[in-house]
C-alpha cells in the first residue's frame, strides 16, 4: 500500500441515557409512509490517505528469524541465520558493498527468492501471500519502463493487473504531479531523462498503494544532484503516505537523509540497527549538521568490517 470517513451521531445527554426516540403524529386509520432510503455520504476525497491501514495486519512488523540463504557453488551463505523486525510505516535502509547479500534479501521478502532456513512474515502474511494480495510495491534499479506506453499509461499499468487483489488505488495524475512529472503525463519513456525515468518508476510502485515498498537502489545510476534531488521528492511522498519502505543502496549519506534506521549488510549477516534519530520533516541543511556527520561516521566504522564480503 482507510481510515473511516464515516460522520459519527451526536453525543449522549449527560448520565448515558440516550435520546428518546422521536414520534411522528398522522391521522387515525392511515398507514405508517416508508422512509426514502439515505444514501451514505460519499467517503472523503482527501488524498492521500494512509496505505499501511489497510487489511487489519496480523501484526505491525516485517520479521525475518534466523533466515538463511545459500546458491550453488557458492560457498558464503547470501543470507546466514538473518534476524530483523521492521516496524510498520518505517523507512529501513541496508547498505553494505557488492555481493552482500542486500538484493537477496529483498528478493526473499518479495517472495521471488524462498529461504533454505528460517521464516519470513510480513505483516503476518508469508511474502508469496502479500504479493498476490498487492501488498508489496517493487522499485528495481533500472525503471523498466515499458517504451510503447506514456508515462501515465506506466504509473497505471498495476492497477490493470490482477484487479481482483483488494487495493486502494491513487490517483497516478496527482502522484505525478507530486514527482514534479505534471507536464510530462504524455510523454514516452524515449523522451525523459535518467532521473524522470526513475520517478515514473517510483509513480508505479505508489499507484497501487502497497503497504511495503521495497527499492533495490533505485537511484544507482543517476549523478549526485539528480540523485538527491529524486531522494528528497520521494521522502515527501514517503511522508504523505507511509508505506513501510525496505531500501537497498551504497550511499551512506542518502541513507541517512532517508531512514529510521539503518543496517550494515556483510557477508550475509546484518548489523545491529542504527537509530537515525534526526527530525522529520528532515530540515533544510540537515547535511550540514554535526548529528548528521556523526551517523555517517558510524555506518562507515562499521561498513569498514564489512568490506571483506565476497564480490558479485
Amino acid at each position: 500500500m482507510a481510515i473511516s470517513t464515516k460522520p459519527t451521531g451526536a453525543e449522549p445527554p449527560a448520565g448515558g441515557e440516550p435520546y428518546p426516540r422521536p414520534t411522528v403524529s398522522r391521522p387515525a386509520g392511515t398507514k405508517p409512509t416508508a422512509m426514502p432510503a439515505v444514501a451514505e455520504p460519499a467517503p472523503a476525497q482527501d488524498w492521500p490517505a494512509p496505505a499501511q491501514d489497510w487489511p487489519a495486519p496480523a501484526q505491525d512488523r516485517i520479521v525475518l528469524s534466523r533466515v538463511t540463504k545459500t546458491f550453488p557453488n557458492v560457498g558464503t551463505p547470501a543470507l546466514d541465520k538473518v534476524d530483523l523486525a521492521i516496524p510498520r510505516g518505517s523507512f529501513f535502509t541496508v547498505i553494505g558493498p557488492s555481493g552482500a547479500g542486500k538484493s537477496t534479501l529483498l528478493r526473499v521478502l518479495a517472495g521471488l527468492a524462498k529461504p533454505d532456513a528460517g521464516e519470513v512474515s510480513i505483516f503476518g502474511e508469508p511474502p508469496a501471500e502479500a504479493s498476490r494480495r498487492k501488498h508489496l510495491g517493487w522499485v528495481p534499479q533500472s525503471p523498466a519502463l515499458l517504451p510503447w506506453r506514456s508515462v501515465l499509461d506506466n504509473v497505471r499499468l498495476p492497477l490493470q493487473v490482477n484487479r481482483r487483489a483488494p487495493c486502494q488505488p491513487r490517483d497516478p495524475e496527482r502522484i505525478l504531479a507530486l514527482l514534479g512529472l505534471g507536464e510530462a503525463l504524455d510523454r514516452l519513456p524515449a523522451q525523459l531523462s535518467g532521473g524522470m525515468r526513475q520517478r515514473v518508476a517510483i509513480a508505479r510502485a505508489f499507484a497501487f498503494a502497497p503497504a511495503v515498498l521495497l527499492m533495490d537502489e533505485p537511484f544507482g545510476a543517476l549523478d549526485e544532484m539528480t540523485r538527491e534531488h529524486v531522494a528528497h521528492l520521494l521522502l515527501e511522498l514517503w511522508q504523505a503516505e507511509r508505506p513501510t519502505v525496505v531500501f537497498v543502496t551504497h550511499s551512506v549519506s542518502e541513507a541517512v537523509v532517508l531512514s529510521d534506521q539503518v543496517s550494515v549488510m556483510g557477508k550475509g549477516k546484518l548489523s545491529e540497527p542504527v537509530d537515525i534519530a534526526l527530525p522529520r520533516p528532515r530540515p533544510e541543511g540537515i547535511e550540514d549538521t554535526e548529528a548528521f556527520h556523526g551517523l555517517q561516521r558510524e555506518l562507515r566504522a562499521q561498513l569498514r568490517e564489512a568490506f571483506a564480503a565476497p564480490g558479485d
